[in-house]
């Protein structure tokens, strides 16, 4: 994932995820997607690192990242199983956790991008449950996104992500895709594309402060 801006256009043809079934686990790499998942983390964890206690006049400390698990495998969120084809961040356990098979999906018919974006949004919200609640957007999901273009601009400035050519394309068509209706998202309470992509941009124009009004 050259260090350029990450604003994105709206693309919305193929943006469409599909679940697949038992039988037609999406072919990729599984090697390749792991190091982009655990690079994803380092970069936003760092960002968040460097850069919270001086946004927010306040001491930090990273959320646990659970990572991957399959199906309803994952970990239990205030005694409530994971969800099949869901990415999540749990208040009560403070940690992050994804389906193998939903980042899977993505990076198959999207591209590596989705899997950063898919962690930074996720990471938006654990940064939220550490904030004031007047600092909390009502639109919490729209501020998700920003918080992630945020995350993910500064960690290319700071060189810790090189943004290659197709990146700002795949993110945009993740946003699309995840303002769709699916089981672990809905358009209702994530936002449309339009309004997913605008503020990812948001955060990557103007950072953290732009994402905190």
């Amino acid at each position: 994932m050259r260090v350029v801006a990450l604003v994105l256009g709206l693309f919305l043809a193929g943006c469409t995820i599909t679940t697949p079934t038992e039988s037609e686990a999406p072919s990729v790499d599984r090697g390749a997607m792991a190091e982009d998942e655990g690079t994803a983390v380092d970069a936003v964890s760092g960002f968040w690192s460097r850069n919270f206690t001086r946004a927010f006049n306040q001491p930090y400390q990273s959320p646990r990242v659970a990572g991957a698990y399959t199906g309803t495998d994952g970990p239990t969120c205030g005694g409530e199983p994971s969800v099949a084809f869901n990415a999540y961040y749990c208040r009560p356990g403070d940690y992050l956790a994804w389906d193998e098979e939903l980042m899977a999906a993505g990076y198959s018919q999207i591209g590596d991008a989705w899997v950063y974006l898919i962690i930074a949004h996720e990471w938006g919200h654990a940064i939220q449950a550490r904030l004031n609640a007047e600092l909390v957007s009502v639109a919490a999901e729209l501020q998700a996104d920003c918080l992630a273009g945020a995350a993910l601009q500064g960690a290319a400035q700071d060189g810790v992500i090189a943004i290659e050519p197709g990146d700002a394309q795949e993110l945009a068509q993740t946003l699309a895709a995840v303002a769709d209706d699916y089981p672990w998202t809905d358009v209702s309470d994530h936002g449309n594309a339009e309004q997913r992509t605008a503020s990812f941009n948001t955060g990557v124009r103007g950072g953290i402060p732009a994402c905190i009004t």
